[in-house]
């Protein structure tokens, strides 16, 4: 198999706050400025690298915090490593901002097509599979109405169902499986381990263990900017839940 993405000893800093801190940040601090190490800056990754083969789904866990949302940024391409190099040999569609391409005044059906032709289809590709992307989504009856008259579950199903009917062939998913209610969760969850069936490399980040166990062929937990552990789902999952518990 081939590799879709190298992560080689990535690091990542942000800037602190420039506010003054609380008393309690200073009291978590105090070491640091009486030992001299006081910086203007935090890593929110350190010494991070693994590799993705293709067709693999790697599920990434850990406490609000430990990284995960900033190593999909770094995948994706949003902000770049402070140390490290990352590697990815496929375009990648992201399931991370459902719908930041869609136009609130747009009807959903116009919205369709401008997400489809954004997430990589010709316009006509689009066009042959719109009324399918309207039935997964289950409110054809509000599909010519302006997406700003939408709820936030209608917005997330289109969203959603539009990006799987793009072919992807590489996947950052974050808690997508939280859209709609139970029975189009399941139907959403179907419809991903599908795709991952199907070849398409994903790289899956969520805090329901049960779907990291059922959906990933292997999981990689982060904790504190660092990778704790790696290896088979349910190994590293009854890990995680022994040290949170």
């Amino acid at each position: 198999m081939n590799g879709i993405i190298e992560i080689k000893d990535v690091w990542k800093k942000f800037p602190m706050g420039k506010d003054r801190p609380g008393f309690k940040e200073f009291l978590v601090k105090l070491p640091q400025f009486l030992s001299g190490n006081s910086h203007s800056y935090f890593w929110a990754l350190k010494r991070i690298s693994f590799k993705i083969e293709q067709g693999e789904c790697i599920g990434i866990i850990g406490k609000n915090g430990a990284g995960k949302s900033t190593l999909l940024s770094l995948i994706l391409g949003t902000i770049y490593p402070t140390k490290g190099e990352i590697q990815v040999s496929q375009k990648i569609t992201p399931l991370l901002e459902l719908g930041a391409g869609f136009h609130p005044d747009l009807t959903g059906r116009e919205n369709i097509l401008i997400n489809g032709v954004l997430l990589g289809l010709t316009k006509d590709e689009v066009m042959e599979r719109i009324e399918a992307i309207i039935a997964f989504s289950e409110i054809k009856e509000f599909i010519d109405m302006p997406l700003r008259t939408y709820s936030t579950g209608m917005y997330l199903r289109l969203a959603f169902s539009v990006a799987i009917h793009t072919d992807p062939k590489l996947l950052l998913i974050d808690e997508i499986l939280a859209v709609g209610d139970e029975a189009f969760q399941k139907k959403s969850k179907d419809a991903l381990l599908h795709l991952i069936k199907g070849g398409a490399t994903t790289i899956f980040v969520s805090h329901r263990m049960s779907a990291i166990t059922e959906i990933c062929h292997r999981a990689l937990w982060l904790d504190g900017g660092e990778m704790r552990a790696e290896g088979i789902p349910e190994k590293i999952v009854e890990e995680y839940l022994r040290y949170s518990g």
